[in-house]
């Protein structure tokens, strides 16, 4: 597919690198020189420098004969003149603008992106998209990621696998044996740099990602038995207070009666804090300094979120509420070089924004009935939910481990209003809802399970 990426930014740079790894046709466009110097040399992508909302910079970069635009300046506004140029003057077929404002997307104004208004087919919010994000962490404590399918009922959980688990060294088609009143299945593995699915006389090791569904009403047990000493998330320390760390503790206020502190250094954004919070404290600050961490009260803190714009703070900050007694830290870390350095900076999970906004692109250019999706460790698997249709090579196979093709796991079945975990008993019918984890060189397998075949007319 021919893309065109306006924005040469961290966001715009993700999913540069990550359709061009697919194969994609990739052109970006930014006012910046050195960034589309980067960007294309980086990634050997085509890179033009000048205002993207400009018809002819448009032209020049090849709106004329791109497939998908994708808006991801810094300014909401360019972004939606971006996509209304492509729309009127080069017939773009599909249009994505990312719109930070929350007034904008605000249900009360929900015609702005209709047929009748902006010409856009998607909008991405990735503020929302991160505070769910980390609202989803704070649920399931002690899990390394956490994404939700099948209307909610299904949790995809990542889980480290610590010396202590007591599922260590089972085989994993083993595992459902031993708590049978337990609706899981593992469904993927990561080790160091690589990440699977796998067999069913696989093993767990030490250090190892656990990827497992889990009906979402027996998550919490879920977590219990992979990390027997977490508990719950009532004292959270927030430090960022701008969109979506606001957008989180005003969430908690009305989900929760959890003390909520929130540390902002910038003045003017501390005081807008203030008014957006009813029951939260707000404190005025550098959260790197000790004092600071110290009135917030992150030494007895359940769970410290490092969420300002510098991913070299947000780990520092973690690593020093870890060190002052935080039972869990969180960092929203966009470097994936940095990422890595996590574990050794004893942070307990690592947000990464870019990977949720690639997701919903990657969505919308999967081919097939695919209903949801969600990336995983930068890209070298993923999880979807597709609905099997008649024509379906999938139509009559079990679900076991060694059932399908290697490098895909079927997760489970929505099926009207039951779920039904995988397994070697569970046979896919006709249009089920199949949620299937699969290494990234599968993708093009996967969408041919949920297309219709040419050979079925």
């Amino acid at each position: 597919m021919r893309v065109l990426i306006c924005g040469a930014g961290r966001v715009g740079h993700g999913i540069a690198r990550r359709l061009a790894r697919e194969k994609h046709d990739i052109t970006i466009i930014d006012e910046d020189p050195e960034l589309v110097d980067q960007v294309s040399t980086d990634l050997d992508v085509r890179g033009y420098t000048g205002h993207a909302a400009h018809p002819d910079v448009l032209k020049r970069a090849g709106a004329a004969d791109c497939e998908m635009i994708i808006a991801v300046t810094h300014f909401d506004e360019i972004n939606m003149v971006i996509c209304q140029i492509a729309h009127t003057l080069f017939s773009v077929p599909f249009k994505i603008a990312r719109v930070r404002d929350q007034s904008y997307i605000d249900p009360a104004w929900k015609n702005i992106f209709s047929r009748e208004g902006l010409p856009i087919d998607m909008v991405i919010s990735p503020e929302v998209e991160v505070g769910e994000a980390i609202l989803q962490r704070l649920r399931t404590p002690g899990a390394i990621m956490s994404a939700t399918f099948g209307r909610g009922k299904v949790r995809l959980l990542g889980l480290e696998i610590t010396d202590n688990n007591p599922l260590l060294d089972t085989a994993v088609d083993q595992i459902r044996g031993l708590f049978p009143d337990l609706s899981a299945r593992i469904i993927g593995i990561g080790s160091g740099d690589t990440v699977r699915a796998p067999k069913g006389s696989d093993v767990l090791k030490p250090g190892d990602r656990a990827y497992i569904a889990v009906l979402d009403s027996h998550a919490e047990r879920l977590t219990s038995i992979f990390n027997r000493n977490v508990e719950r998330s009532d004292h959270i320390v927030i430090v960022g207070g701008g969109n979506v760390g606001l957008y989180v503790a005003q969430t908690l206020e009305r989900e929760s009666n959890k003390r909520i502190r929130l540390i902002e250094n910038d003045p003017e954004r501390a005081n807008i804090a203030v008014a957006g919070v009813k029951r939260s404290i707000v404190i005025q600050g550098d959260g790197l300094n000790p004092d600071i961490l110290t009135e917030a009260g992150a030494s007895k803190a359940d769970f410290v979120v490092a969420i300002t714009n510098d991913d070299k703070t947000n780990l520092l900050i973690s690593n020093l509420a870890k060190r002052a007694g935080a039972k869990r830290t969180l960092a929203l870390v966009n470097a994936t070089e940095l990422a890595g350095l996590a574990r050794d900076m004893r942070v307990d999970a690592v947000l990464d924004p870019r990977a949720l906004t690639v997701s919903q692109i990657l969505l919308r250019m999967r081919r097939g009935r695919i209903l949801g999706l969600q990336s995983l460790e930068d890209g070298q698997a993923e999880v979807a939910e597709g609905v099997t249709l008649e024509s379906s090579s999938l139509i009559g196979k079990p679900t076991g481990y060694d059932d399908l093709p290697d490098g895909v796991t079927a997760a489970a079945i929505v099926r009207g209003d039951n779920v039904i975990i995988a397994g070697p008993e569970t046979v896919v019918r006709t249009e089920d809802r199949l949620i299937v984890f699969y290494e990234d060189e599968m993708v093009r397998k996967v969408e041919k399970f949920f297309r219709v075949s040419p050979d079925f007319f």
